[in-house]
């Protein structure tokens, strides 16, 4: 005869969490496969318009600045190009502070600024993109682009 022998498992240390399962951290790994690729043609498009287009490097100053910002389509460009780098760059910093920050407390106020830092930064960056005045009344004439009034 076969001798049968049970064997019991104990019990966890610690009760297991019973939350819901999320796909956060896949989608944080896709956001950042999929903003890279966009930035990369966000900032090198940006690049070729600015220092190699026209006079390059020489016509950078406030009326070739507020010149593009006139263009909807550059402003939308600079907007995007904002976001994606701010969003990209939090979560790539969130990634970092969740495997080198040991204790949750230390972690949860690191990612608190973080998290601040980056919301203070795009909303500037937002208002100045849409509320930049290319023509301000007090600068001298030769610094304003052309289609300003008394340039």
């Amino acid at each position: 005869m076969i001798a049968v022998t049970t064997t019991t498992i104990a019990a966890p240390r610690s009760p297991r969490r019973l939350r819901g399962r999320t796909n956060t951290e896949l989608y944080a790994w896709l956001f950042m496969r999929v903003s890279g690729v966009f930035l990369i043609v966000l900032v090198f498009g940006h690049l070729f318009v600015n220092l190699m287009v026209g006079e390059g490097i020489n016509a950078l100053d406030f009326a070739f600045v507020a010149g593009k910002w006139a263009d909807p389509l550059w402003q939308v460009w600079d907007l995007l190009m904002l976001w994606l780098a701010m969003i990209h760059g939090t979560n790539g910093l969130r990634t970092v502070i969740n495997d080198y920050a040991e204790r949750d407390q230390v972690r949860m106020w690191l990612k608190m600024l973080l998290y601040v830092a980056a919301a203070f930064t795009i909303i500037l960056g937002t208002l100045v993109i849409f509320t930049f005045d290319p023509c301000p009344a007090e600068a001298a004439a030769e610094l304003l682009p052309s289609f300003c009034p008394g340039a």
